[in-house]
């Protein structure tokens, strides 16, 4: 499949292959086989998202009872954690099950086979066989399959924004580069909250902003016709995000908006969340580094500070309509270490373990929490949040490193509309999603070198957008990429697309 077919639909289902006999025993509530005597022991690493979980919740216990497992969990911190899984890696000290960016420290650590390469056991658990190929296709390296997806929706990219701030200013959602200077300009200078103060932003970009899959710069960049971190041609020939007219041409809007004080100066050292902190405040129109699933939160963290702000979602759009970069489908993976997982028997169960995540009870239990705690049955079937802020503080930890996929083994959601109208977009917008065509290729000097050459051109960007370098400066900053690796990079992601799709 190409990877424009990987990424911009999901397809059809993959064939659900028969469980292997010797791990299940039965159709219905299975458990895990167990390792002799008593419960499997499964010790797992994760990324810490808000506030560590409490020491025996009863997410945790849920888990355990349904599949007959003791888990041990270790929380890493967010701004910590390639760091800590590298250090993970080198000491040969893993647990049974580690969660990984998809990186080169994980694409090195996989092709010299610290984890198990699992593709060919996937047709053996019915939940892991029936999600579509293209979550899969999407973290192999060099064509294989060495965990599973933390999934998440292909088609979820979307700006959040004050939609209250918009109707007033007569603002739409902008589709050029004009029209987006024109909303940032009004949003700065036209006093949306109408304090008499010049205090708001149309947007508050932050360190970071242009790394990852993320970055406000690619997704407007996209949304006029540009490519997706990568392009590439008929001839399989691939040039980068920054070499393209899109993408320079929206990084000059941004350095228009830097010199005139149209953005927070102050970019370059704010963090993310403080970042989301000002539109809870009610001081910013508008989060483009978000998903459409977004808008239900901050409608609940905006209401008790601007009474009457009303948030919405909407899919970023460009002359030609709804144009969003694709997201790889996951937000890292699921790999079993062979440090702790040594033989076949063992990984067979710590797979069962994975897809019994997935099963209808822990797919619930991830989605929604538990019974009569965090949601309740409707009695059409349905199912309804009873307290969302607790499920965001005890649940949505699981959820985000685990194994579920909104609308698999889960009853329908009864929400609020904006909550309804993100789930529903994030799924159905997939087939405008553009693909990143590098996303699972390989290259000797990325892998060895990637992070250094991805650094020279953040940076340069951040210069470029402060104005500490002109047009000149910034081409000569391309061309010093070009002479420390980048050329190779590209030849060898050239060689790695060619390999994977007989061009």
């Amino acid at each position: 499949m190409s990877p424009k077919g990987r990424m911009s639909r999901l397809g059809g289902l993959v064939v659900v292959g028969a469980m292997s006999a010797g791990l299940l025993a039965g159709c219905g509530e299975e458990k895990a086989p167990t390792a002799g005597e008593g419960k499997l022991p499964i010790s797992i690493s994760l990324m810490q998202v808000g506030d560590v979980p409490a020491k025996e919740n009863g997410i945790e216990q849920k888990i355990e009872e349904y599949t007959n497992t003791d888990v041990s969990v270790q929380w890493i911190p967010q701004s910590a954690f390639d760091d800590k899984v590298n250090v993970m890696v080198a000491s040969g000290e893993m647990p049974t099950i580690m969660r990984v960016n998809y990186v080169p420290t994980t694409f090195n650590a996989a092709k010299t086979g610290l984890f198990w390469e699992i593709g060919s056991y996937l047709k053996d658990y019915k939940n892991l066989s029936a999600q579509s190929e293209a979550y899969f296709d999407n973290i192999k390296i060099e064509g294989k399959v060495y965990g599973v997806p933390n999934f998440r929706d292909i088609g979820r990219t979307a700006m959040v924004y004050r939609k209250d701030w918009f109707d007033k200013l007569k603002l739409d959602v902008p589709k050029t580069l004009d029209e987006w200077y024109e909303v940032m300009r009004s949003i700065r200078k036209d006093d949306p909250d109408g304090n008499g103060k010049e205090d708001t932003y149309g947007t508050v970009l932050f360190k970071k902003y242009n790394e990852g899959v993320s970055s406000p710069l690619t997704r407007i960049a996209v949304s006029i016709g540009g490519v997706n971190k990568w392009g590439v041609d008929d001839a399989g020939k691939l040039t980068p995000e920054f070499l393209t007219t899109e993408y320079v041409d929206t990084m000059k809007l941004f350095k228009r908006l830097f010199s005139e004080g149209l953005i927070n100066s102050d970019f370059p050292a704010l963090d993310p969340s403080d970042a989301d902190k000002k539109i809870d405040s009610g001081l910013v129109a508008m989060k483009l580094n978000g998903v459409a699933q977004n808008g239900k939160s901050f409608q609940q963290r905006l209401t008790p500070n601007v009474a009457d702000g009303e948030i919405d979602v909407a899919p970023f759009q460009g002359p030609d309509g709804i144009r969003i970069a694709g997201e790889p489908g996951n937000y890292g993976m699921l790999v079993i270490p062979k440090a702790s997982v040594p033989d076949e028997e063992q990984l067979k169960q710590v797979l069962t373990f994975l897809d019994q995540l997935m099963d209808e009870p822990l797919s619930t239990l991830q989605l929604r929490g538990l019974e009569d705690v965090h949601y309740t049955k409707t009695s059409d079937g349905k199912t309804e949040f009873k307290d969302f802020d607790g499920y965001q503080r005890e649940v949505k930890p699981y959820r985000d490193n685990l194994l579920s996929v909104e609308g698999y083994n889960v009853s329908e959601l009864v929400d609020v509309p904006i909550g309804m109208k993100g789930t529903k977009m994030a799924r159905e917008n997939e087939q405008y999603a553009i693909p990143n065509p590098a996303l699972t290729l390989s290259s000797a000097i990325y892998t060895e070198r990637g992070q250094e050459l991805d650094q020279m051109i953040w940076d340069a960007q951040t210069k470029y957008i402060m104005g500490k370098i002109d047009d000149a400066g910034w081409e000569q900053e391309v061309a010093n990429w070009r002479k420390s690796g980048g050329d190779q990079l590209i030849s060898e992601f050239e060689a790695s697309y060619a390999q994977l799709n007989g061009k």
